[in-house]
């Protein structure tokens, strides 16, 4: 029988008398310890920008992934604890593959999140007849971004399965700051290379060390061809400067 805090921790799966469920609260924690990541939306395509936290000059930032590719018309952006991006996005690929391969088209963007979403739930203790499963919450939150047949598509998801959909959004440790920025200066109508300089701009707002073409990494889907491409260091840099 749960007596205090301490005893309903331990239960990922059991509500507190307040009708808290504390490890899900953690890991919505673990988010605002992440470095920064952003993802903005315009008619021509959709932009993810993300803070690579270098802690030492010997590392080698292209080791440092922000930007992960599901599809090639979907990609995110993560902040929190890493690893369980990398297991989420994991997930997400070998969806995608398979809705493609079972119905011979692309999966969309919000289908997709949905089953991110349901993925990110699934915690808990496992039973002899399931397969093993994440034993707490996912400590993660995604941006998720691609171009289907809806258009362009943002969606935001956490580690309560939740799923929002947004125009432009921030997260991260500096959230709030990058979502003041976007509060201000985003129009749906900017051109592609607007919304770059603006995802620059908005990291250079909020970023502790001075930012350069190694320590941000920048990636865009195009309406158009609805594929993914990552912004080399020199069209980062030549962002960086008009900014």
């Amino acid at each position: 029988m749960f007596q205090n805090k301490t005893d309903y921790d331990r239960g990922v799966n059991t509500f507190s008398p307040e009708g808290r469920l504390f490890q899900v609260e953690y890991a919505l924690q673990a988010i605002k310890l992440g470095a920064s990541a952003l993802a903005i939306k315009v008619n021509d395509g959709v932009v993810l920008a993300g803070e690579r936290k270098l802690n030492s000059t010997l590392l080698e930032p292209r080791s440092i992934e922000k930007i992960y590719e599901i599809d090639t018309h979907i990609a995110c952006t993560a902040s929190g604890f890493i690893p369980d991006a990398r297991t989420l996005v994991e997930h997400a690929r070998v969806e995608s593959q398979n809705h493609k391969f079972n119905y011979g088209e692309p999966i969309n963007v919000r289908a997709l999140t949905q089953i991110v979403c349901d993925q990110a739930l699934d915690f808990g203790e496992s039973d002899s007849k399931s397969k093993t499963k994440m034993s707490r919450p996912y400590g993660v939150a995604l941006l998720i971004a691609g171009v289907s047949d809806h258009g362009p598509q943002i969606y935001q998801t956490d580690p309560t399965g939740t799923m929002i959909e947004y125009q432009a959004k921030g997260i991260g440790a500096a959230d709030e700051g990058i979502q003041s920025i976007l509060k201000e200066q985003y129009k749906q109508d900017l051109t592609l290379e607007q919304a770059e300089r603006l995802a620059i701009l908005c990291l250079k707002n909020v970023m502790e060390e001075k930012i350069n073409n190694s320590n941000v990494e920048l990636a865009v889907i195009t309406t158009a061809e609805r594929r993914y491409t990552q912004r080399t260091p020199e069209q980062i840099q030549s962002l960086i400067d008009k900014v």
